[in-house]
């Protein structure tokens, strides 16, 4: 869970949102827990009215004795009830969600800002699709982990301590009986989360692989259909697809395998209660309410009991997805500012034995360049392609900086300068040009 530590800060953002979902949590399943023991109540009573009728008593004037009106009004009173916990579940949701929808808004500003601030070294070793995937498709699982996750960990939580808590009071004995499965149950769980995290952090990286591809192609369709590379292309996208397509099935064989099980333990459960509950009730050791209580708690656990390996399943992807997300938003610029000096630049530009090595290829591009230009003063170099033109540009935008060597700007060293207050004032035209369209909305 280390991983998903970054996210305290926007929990903490959002504290009194989160902290009234969880309110609404425990309201609904405090209200939930109550409509059992409405039920059992109903059916004693109507058990007593029967077994009065079998030993002589007028059933009309049991009716009017206040019978009828006792069932009508646990009735009525069961539906209030159902009606208020529904009415705090749609606020819970209602809640909680949009918390996760504003953490997701939160998280993915924070990245695309820290995208802005990286240097060209990080771009260089890190391709368009990786970095779009981790933006969107690890974002959208997180946002899973913060929402839906968290809502329903925590309304597992009360719902299974309120419905342990009540068959307890009820019979401990039986209680007992009914929660052998869970030893069981957490071993399963334990081996699920297990495989489910690698096949997660699998099926993600797959996932940016495919999405670099895609880009790639896109973006250099020129090439593709001037060199008719169309069907290698295809080809090579098709092979990826089918190994994202594999991973997948083996997540939701792992999935096939866990929820039968756990339906399956419920089911035992369930016998296990019916039984030994029915015994109890032969022997008058329990009221047949009581046993329907208990057969209706049981039903209340089977949904939170059978969705922990969903919900696991949730959080061991968003653990993957956030580990990926930190691994760039944990990466740190190599370009600083020393001193963050803002200057109205004149134009005097000197460069003083200055040598630069690509760090991602360990190409040398540039060896001991010394020059000056004065200010106002114009100077054009020329050479082969790859003789270190493009990289003397970039070194003077400070899109790098030097392996060793300093670039001055009117005596001062580049590296001393704010960086945006430097560049608003470079014209610089690259060699390819990207098209923004939101400019030209």
């Amino acid at each position: 869970m280390k991983h998903l530590a970054y996210l305290n800060k926007y929990f903490f953002r959002y504290k009194w949102r989160i902290l009234a979902g969880i309110f609404f949590v425990i309201c609904a399943n405090a209200l939930s827990v109550y409509n059992p023991v409405i039920t059992g109540n109903a059916v004693d009573l109507i058990a007593g009215s029967i077994k009065k009728v079998q030993t002589g008593e007028n059933a009309h004037s049991m009716i009017a004795g206040g019978v009828g009106r006792d069932v009508l009004f646990l009735f009525l009173r069961f539906l209030v009830v159902a009606l208020l916990a529904g009415g705090f579940t749609f606020l819970m949701r209602q809640t909680i969600i949009v918390v996760s929808r504003l953490i997701e808004f939160d998280l993915k500003n924070d990245i695309y800002d820290h995208y802005q601030q990286l240097d060209l070294a990080f771009y260089r070793k890190n391709n368009t699709g990786d970095l779009m995937n981790r933006i969107t498709e690890d974002v959208s699982r997180v946002r899973m982990y913060v929402g839906p996750a968290i809502m329903y960990s925590v309304n597992l939580f009360f719902t299974i301590t309120f419905t342990i808590v009540s068959m307890l009071i009820i019979n401990p004995t039986l209680t007992l009986w009914a929660l052998i499965p869970l030893p069981v149950l957490s071993v399963i769980i334990y081996y699920v989360n297990e495989l489910v995290e690698r096949a997660s952090t699998r099926i993600q990286a797959q996932l940016s692989d495919m999405t670099t591809d895609a880009q790639e192609t896109y973006s250099g369709i020129r090439v593709v259909q001037a060199y008719v590379r169309e069907k290698e292309m295809f080809k090579h996208f098709a092979e990826e697809s089918e190994e994202y397509k594999r991973r997948q099935i083996s997540m939701a064989k792992i999935d096939a395998i866990y929820f039968p099980s756990m339906i399956f333990l419920i089911g035992c459960s369930i016998i296990i209660v019916v039984f030994v509950g029915g015994l109890q009730v032969a022997a008058g050791k329990l009221s047949a309410g009581g046993l329907v209580k208990f057969i209706m708690y049981i039903n209340m656990l089977m949904w939170p009991v059978s969705s922990l390996g969903w919900v696991a399943s949730m959080i061991q992807r968003a653990i993957a997805s956030q580990k990926r997300i930190n691994e760039f938003l944990e990466y740190k610029s190599d370009i600083k500012e020393d001193q963050g000096i803002e200057h109205e630049i004149k134009g005097e530009v000197t460069f003083d034995q200055v040598s630069f090595t690509y760090p991602d290829t360990g190409i040398k591009a540039l060896k001991d360049v010394s020059f000056k230009i004065n200010a106002g003063q114009r100077l054009a170099i020329i050479g082969r392609t790859g003789s270190g033109k493009s990289t003397l540009a970039d070194l003077m935008m400070r899109m790098y900086d030097p392996t060793s060597g300093k670039i001055m700007v009117d005596g001062i060293n580049l590296k001393d300068f704010k960086l945006g207050a430097y560049r608003r004032q470079i014209g610089f035209v690259p060699q390819d040009i990207p098209f923004f369209r939101n400019y030209y909305r």
